[in-house]
């Protein structure tokens, strides 16, 4: 069986209602990204930054998978599918995924806020401030803010060198360190863009100008018929 790895950004979420990260005036549903998803702005006001991703997590546990996520769950009845998703919300693995890596980590967890090993599932959808780990330290969002480091990206790359198809859906591959994750995928394995936006252009990828919803089983389509499923 083929191991197809797929990379999925914020555009495979958006159709599902999730708002997404990165807006061109700085700001996250009204919020300054420096004050809520910098290890500065918890230090600052750790209530405020709890505030924030207690809202975004009730709006993932609330929000159902699209079309583009059950595309690639369909598609483990044929591939190795490993999905490596820039996301933090669960919906990958609401649609059906089993091998999801969360390079960001995954609003649907909390961590210690002084150890970023101890991790724990949330009921719910909140934290509380004064909730506390095993080692007696606030509880936080198990999410890779900016300034800190992407432990996920090395497992994510050694994937990607092992892929023999790969798919980008969803990401303008202009966001780093998961931009530079198709480098690592061998020269002669068929690459595939499913982005309407993308200015992503190179010889040896294959792309689909569509949202994620309607390209995916698109590409579901054309892999099949390319390997013979």
């Amino acid at each position: 069986m083929k191991k197809l790895v797929v990379l999925t950004g914020a555009g495979i979420s958006a159709e599902s209602g999730l708002k997404t990260f990165r807006d061109s005036d700085g700001l996250w549903e009204g919020y300054d990204i420096n004050e809520v998803a910098t290890p500065e702005g918890w230090r600052k006001n750790p209530a405020l930054v709890q505030e924030f991703y207690n809202m975004r997590r009730k709006a993932v546990v609330e929000a159902e998978p699209n079309a583009a996520h059950y595309a690639l769950a369909e598609l483990q009845q044929y591939f190795d599918v490993v999905i490596i998703t820039q996301n933090i919300d669960n919906l990958h693995e609401k649609a059906g995924s089993n091998k999801v890596i969360h390079l960001h980590g995954i609003i649907t967890k909390s961590q210690s806020s002084l150890d970023p090993n101890l991790t724990y599932d949330i009921e719910g959808y909140e934290i509380k401030m004064g909730e506390k780990c095993e080692k007696g330290s606030q509880l936080r969002p198990h999410v890779v803010w900016f300034g800190e480091a992407v432990p996920m990206i090395e497992p994510a790359a050694r994937e990607c060198s092992e892929a023999d198809l790969f798919a980008v859906v969803g990401t303008s591959l202009q966001v780093y360190p998961a931009a530079g994750l198709i480098d690592f995928v061998p020269y002669e394995s068929p690459k595939f863009l499913v982005d309407p936006n993308t200015p992503y252009v190179s010889g040896n990828i294959k792309t689909i100008k569509e949202k994620a919803s309607v390209g995916l089983p698109l590409l579901v389509e054309l892999l099949l018929q390319e390997n013979g499923g």
